[in-house]
């Protein structure tokens, strides 16, 4: 475990009995963090140049990255210990909103960018928001403190995110937040009103259910769920009154936790799926919002767990270097975790999980016992027809398991090339203990055809279905196979993908459709490190010819050095492939060959009986039917 660079308060073992983590360990995290980045500021306050890779959108946009998202966390620690500023936090912030707005504009070593379109680099449309909010947490020590030139300043510094067009995503809630603020100091107006609105419509078009949205019009369900999806209207109901809002915003955030809570390992780590995943600890701002709504399914004991594991658990794993700072990565570095527009002042956004800190010291979120994390509890599978996904727990080890059959990260308009394929939406399974290889390696958790030696690629994913019973789950899903190489696809090539879950075991079927002659199909299990504590296995049981281990020199977000299993065989035609993957921290878990005791292949169909109590899955294609019973 790495060491801190800031001092933390002792643990408390008997209120925090599985971290040890008390809101004074927040308050002190916050302080560091802090600090840490407010060396780098310019003499007037208003950049934060953080060292590192610029951004797409260039050093002047990711300084005032800087100042935004750490001013995110400034406000949350100031406004939950109801003003009190140690360390004056806020007289740094409202000098640098002065110089900033100034000449907002100029090209000088002060001025804040303008916010133009997203399709101009519009990245001080995201961090509007944050300015927005942490103006409206910290208001009364803050805004009404400033002269009115200067709030009229950032007043229409702050409109441009209203008049200008956001990304097709969640960026619509960036003017959202902006406009709530104005009204909440007298300064709305129709434009307000309009961009309030239509955030709000937009929401119900990318709400699919079951407490998930899509980051847009197409499939994208990741992390922007619970960090923007459902924290901006639920802060901003939260800090309005607003009960309308508050009810339909808030019970869609507790059916969200429902499922979202078991997606943290007992260590505390969360899923490792989707972008922008040097957010980190962000992944715990929803259940932190719950608590402090009072929008949350969970017992107190129970997201104070998740939410100090979350933060903890990064912390003692390399996200902050010997400078204090937040670096880009997962655990320390690590280049394939970031996206093009991820910045040294990107990993600030992790200062959404300080949502927490609005609950005051004698709230149940800080007084309440530890309980334990639903992946600390009984083996669980559950399946979300929605997004398309299957979450697999087990006890033994503390791993959770997201096997994804519908989210993906193409938009509607957009055609299907291998050139869009992303190692963060395009695998069929994600953990808490591992992450996907680099796109330069072999693919993990992947059925790929080979065409003429161009290994296929799977991108826009279309679900079947999923259900889940007692102990038990499935999921499918069907693609095209798309090329990098020769032909992008192949007339008439489709795979069709079942996962179906018990324990610690995935039965992992494909029907291959319209294989050209030549073919081969391939397979690929879970990619680990010599010195992880998992350990990934992979065995065919029907169809597979070869089996063999494959090295992914990249390695993962996990581990520097990774090898991944890998099954083979010939294919033409109409194919059905089935074997059984496993992903464990079990010590010396028995081998999959002993956990079948009989496959059956009849057409289109397979039987599945499973040694340990004579059970059996069938799964059967056209049409599709997913069953599991006891003999």
């Amino acid at each position: 475990m790495s060491p801190l660079p800031f001092p933390l308060p002792s643990e408390d073992r008997a209120t925090s009995p599985h971290t040890g983590w008390t809101r004074a360990h927040w308050e002190a995290t916050a302080d560091g963090l802090l600090d840490a980045a407010w060396k780098w500021s310019t003499p007037g306050r208003a950049l934060l140049d953080l060292p590192g890779r610029p951004s797409r959108s260039g050093v002047r946009s990711d300084g005032l990255e800087g100042y935004a998202r750490t001013f995110l966390t400034a406000a949350f620690r100031v406004a939950g210990a109801k003003g009190e500023d140690p360390h004056n936090w806020l007289e740094r912030y409202a000098d640098g909103l002065t110089a900033g707005t100034r000449t907002a504009g100029r090209d000088d070593a002060e001025s804040w960018p303008l916010i133009l379109d997203h399709t101009v680099f519009g990245q001080p449309m995201v961090e509007s928001a944050s300015v927005a909010i942490g103006l409206r947490l910290t208001r009364p020590w803050l805004w009404d403190r400033l002269d009115g030139a200067t709030q009229d300043r950032a007043e229409a510094w702050l409109r441009g995110a209203l008049r200008h067009t956001p990304a097709p995503n969640n960026w619509y809630l960036f003017p959202f937040s902006v406009a709530g603020f104005l009204e909440s100091v007298g300064r709305g107006d129709a434009e307000t009103a309009r961009a309030r609105q239509r955030a709000l419509d937009l929401l119900e078009v990318w709400y699919r259910g079951e407490g998930w949205y899509a980051d847009g019009d197409g499939r994208a369900f990741d992390h922007y769920n619970g960090w923007a999806l459902h924290l901006y209207p639920v802060l901003d109901a939260y800090l309005s009154g607003d009960a309308e809002l508050s009810a339909l915003h808030g019970a869609r955030l507790s059916e969200h936790l429902e499922s979202f809570s078991l997606m943290f390992g007992a260590d505390g780590a969360p899923m490792h799926f989707g972008r922008s995943l040097t957010y980190r600890f962000a992944a715990g701002a929803a259940v932190g919002m719950g608590a402090v709504s009072g929008h949350t399914p969970l017992a107190p004991g129970v997201s104070r767990r998740l939410v100090s594991g979350s933060l903890r658990y990064f912390l003692e794993r390399g996200s902050v270097g010997e400078d204090g700072l937040l670096g880009l990565g997962w655990h320390g570095p690590h280049d394939a975790t970031l996206q093009v527009y991820s910045g040294p002042s990107s990993p600030y956004w992790a200062s959404k999980a300080f949502v927490a800190l609005l609950a005051p010291a004698e709230h149940p979120l800080w007084t309440a016992r530890e309980e334990p994390a639903p992946s600390e509890g009984p083996d669980r599978v559950l399946s979300l027809p929605s997004p398309g996904l299957l979450v697999q727990s087990t006890r033994a080890d503390g791993v959770v398991r997201l096997h994804n059959h519908g989210s993906d990260h193409v938009r509607p308009h957009e055609g299907e090339t291998a050139d869009v394929a992303d190692p963060l939406y395009a695998r069929l399974a994600y953990s808490t203990a591992t992450g996907p290889t680099a796109s330069a390696n072999t693919a993990d958790n992947h059925l790929s055809v080979r065409v003429g030696g161009s290994r296929s690629s799977r991108v826009r994913i279309h679900p079947l279905g999923a259900g889940h019973g007692d102990g038990w789950g499935w999921a499918a899903s069907w693609h095209t196979p798309v090329f990098a190489g020769g032909p992008p696809t192949w007339p008439g090539l489709r795979v069709e993908s079942v996962t179906v879950v018990r324990g610690r075991y995935e039965l992992r079927v494909h029907r291959i459709l319209g294989a050209p002659a030549g073919s081969r199909a391939e397979e690929t299990g879970w990619a680990t490190g010599p010195r992880d504590a998992v350990s990934s296995a992979l065995y065919g049981l029907h169809g597979w010819e070869e089996r063999e281990d494959v090295r992914a020199p990249q390695g993962t977000a996990f581990t520097r050095w990774a090898v991944l299993p890998r099954l083979g065989a010939d294919v033409e035609g109409t194919e059905l492939l089935v074997a059984l993957a496993s992903l464990t921290a079990e010590e010396d878990p028995a081998p999959l060959s002993t956990a079948v005791s009989g496959v059956n292949v009849d057409g289109d169909t397979v039987e599945v009986a499973w040694a340990d109590d004579g059970s059996m899955t069938r799964v059967g294609f056209a049409p599709l039917e997913v069953t599991h019973r006891l003999r």
